[in-house]
């Protein structure tokens, strides 16, 4: 996806860690913050600044002090607690299956062939 690691607690996604930077998830209960302390929201993709996700970068401090890390990391369970469940994905499209020739029945003792083999040709020419 974004060629980091997700972070979960039970079904919950709620930070992930991308070129060494932990950025938690974040809604408006708690984006105030991360803003005040300057801290950069995650953007995926270098080449499309305008699209971001509901993730920051977790501030220095925070990351200094184990206590109000646990804290911190809590708040964002709770974001993602509180978060609609994402619809389901739709599946790829599976490719569409090409109908299988009916099977034929032979007879006990002898070969079943198509018309135009070399088998079915030596049984016309002896005829």
């Amino acid at each position: 996806m974004f060629g980091g690691a997700g972070l979960y607690r039970d079904e919950f996604f709620f930070g992930l860690i991308a070129d060494d930077v932990l950025y938690l998830r974040v809604d408006d209960s708690n984006r105030a913050d991360y803003t005040a302390r300057g801290a950069a929201q995650f953007r995926p993709y270098a080449d499309r600044p305008h699209l971001s996700m509901k993730y920051y970068e977790a501030p220095a401090d925070v990351l200094d002090d184990a206590g109000q890390l646990v804290i911190w990391a809590q708040r964002s369970v709770e974001v993602a607690a509180r978060a609609p469940a994402a619809p389901a994905r739709k599946s790829a499209k599976a490719a569409p299956r090409t109908r299988a020739a009916p099977a034929r029945k032979a007879a006990v003792g002898k070969r079943v062939t198509r018309k135009g083999t070399p088998s079915a040709r030596r049984r016309r020419s002896r005829q």
